[in-house]
């Protein structure tokens, strides 16, 4: 690990005044607000700020390694090819009137002592960032197990550049079978397993079927009854929140199309042409996409802090016990639940509470520099929606089970109202309408075609400082006290 380059707390090329100015001493005397992470917590949680806090009570600073906010509900139809991913990836920069500073990098420890977040830029820098008050929103990364071959051979469904790439792959698994003259090559480009009966793993699943589908018709040398798609879950249910008669009818509709839905089953070992189930059997497939569900992000570990499953353990008004002007939220942390009423329960890793979240944490932030008291956050859940492509949607808002068209026409007009601008809402609809009347080119791009692209070529989870090294790193630049 590269610690030789802290540079004053921070980084180049970001716009900051030098000290000697008199702008700059107005910067050091002011109240510094450092948040990290760009989902929809962090995001959500600035621009609040940015509204209702004036220039002269605080500086506000966002740690991102990409300067957008992705709306990963959708990614299932990036990959897909639905939708393209620019339409998804809603910038930072767009507007000129947003006045936070971006630091371009991700934090990779934080020292709740000394008040220093320590960040490695983009250009691979090491460089520390003092702060008054701390908002942790640095959202989730991949859950995997110790199974023999993941990380080396499973595609995940967490970032812009995986959906991009699965697509590629997929289409290429086409290309490849059709352009193959052995019987046992080509059968096994042409199945494709999805690990994870989540959301994710069950969009994955049904967006990209409905593209090989679509797609075969145009490979007249392939027979479409070889491609066959698994989808397996180690739970007993399909997507359980949805309760069973919603769970069961997504079920329906994956296998009317094909899918061959297995629970109660998953991976016992992962290779590059064959993948074995838990229950024995073995499927050739170059193609493994692992969906099985989120863990909060390492940066929460470099803390030191109490966890609930990983998650920073907060209160309701999502600040951290013991430690003055640190706030988590989003799926890092484990904050109660107040709505649901059930002792020790807490918020679900959804868009729907980070978002939340996000406002009441601003809202709070500003109440601590005013000496106002905090207010805990409080959101009963609004219901949850289900795109499987096409026409075929579950959704429960509010409690009410739907499906098919009125619960599509609920599911897409959810997300299209979350999109935070209006130039995102417009792609968005632009290419929903686009793809409903011409279909798909079935274009791949190629990009990255000769790179590995697995789920440990994304996730950089490797990155990140122990407890004892963000303290010794701190020390070390003469910051601690």
């Amino acid at each position: 690990m590269r610690c030789e380059a802290a540079i004053n707390g921070h980084a180049h090329g970001v716009g900051i005044e030098p000290p000697g100015t008199a702008e700059g001493k107005n910067i050091v005397t002011r109240p510094r607000i450092l948040v990290v992470g760009a989902g929809f917590a962090g995001v959500e949680c600035v621009r609040r700020l940015e509204r209702r806090l004036s220039p002269e009570e605080a500086t506000v600073t966002l740690v991102t390694p990409f300067a957008y906010q992705l709306y990963l509900p959708l990614l299932p139809q990036v990959a897909s090819g639905v939708l393209t991913p620019q339409s998804i990836a809603v910038s930072l920069r767009r507007s000129s009137k947003y006045r936070t500073r971006i630091i371009p990098g991700g934090a990779i420890g934080v020292d709740l002592k000394a008040k220093v977040c320590v960040i490695r830029t983009i250009t691979d820098e090491i460089v520390d960032e003092p702060y008054d008050y701390i908002v942790l929103a640095p959202g989730s990364v991949t859950r995997t197990f110790d199974i023999p071959g993941l990380l080396d051979n499973a595609f995940g469904m967490k970032s812009l550049a995986e959906a991009a790439y699965v697509r590629d792959h997929v289409i290429s698994q086409l290309d490849l079978a059709d352009a193959s003259h052995d019987p046992a090559e080509r059968a096994s480009r042409l199945q494709f397993v999805v690990v994870g009966g989540g959301y994710a793993g069950t969009e994955t699943a049904a967006c990209l079927q409905r593209l090989t589908s679509c797609a075969v018709r145009r490979y007249p040398r392939i027979d479409p009854g070889l491609i066959k798609w698994h989808l397996i879950d180690i739970a007993p249910r399909l997507m359980p929140e949805l309760g069973e008669k919603l769970g069961l009818s997504a079920q329906e509709i994956l296998r009317r199309r094909g899918v061959e839905v297995s629970l109660g089953v998953s991976i016992a070992k992962a290779g590059p042409e064959e993948v074995t189930f838990t229950d024995g059997r073995v499927v050739p497939t170059r193609t493994l996409i692992w969906t099985a569900g989120v863990v909060a992000s390492p940066l929460i570990a470099t803390l030191g802090a109490e966890t609930v499953r990983g998650r920073l353990a907060v209160n309701a008004e999502m600040t951290l016990p013991g430690h003055d002007g640190v706030f988590a939220l989003g799926d890092a942390a484990a904050v109660p639940d107040l709505a649901e009423g059930e002792e020790g329960a807490v918020c679900p890793p959804t868009a729907q509470h980070a978002m939340r979240q996000g406002k009441k944490v601003a809202d709070n932030v500003i109440a601590t520099l005013r000496a106002q008291p905090l207010k805990p956050y409080v959101h009963k859940d609004l219901g949850l929606v289900v795109d499987l492509g096409g026409r075929d949607a579950v959704s429960k808002p509010l409690g009410v089970e739907l499906r098919g068209l009125p619960a599509q026409a609920v599911a897409r007009g959810y997300h299209w109202s979350a999109l935070r601008t209006n130039v995102a809402k417009t792609r968005v609809m632009t290419n929903w309408l686009l793809n409903a009347v011409a279909g798909d080119d079935f274009v791949r791009t190629g990009f990255q075609a000769r790179r590995a692209a697995k789920l440990k070529n994304f996730e950089y989870t490797d990155a990140y400082l122990t407890p004892e090294q963000v303290r010794a790193h701190v020390d070390g630049t003469g910051r601690a006290g």
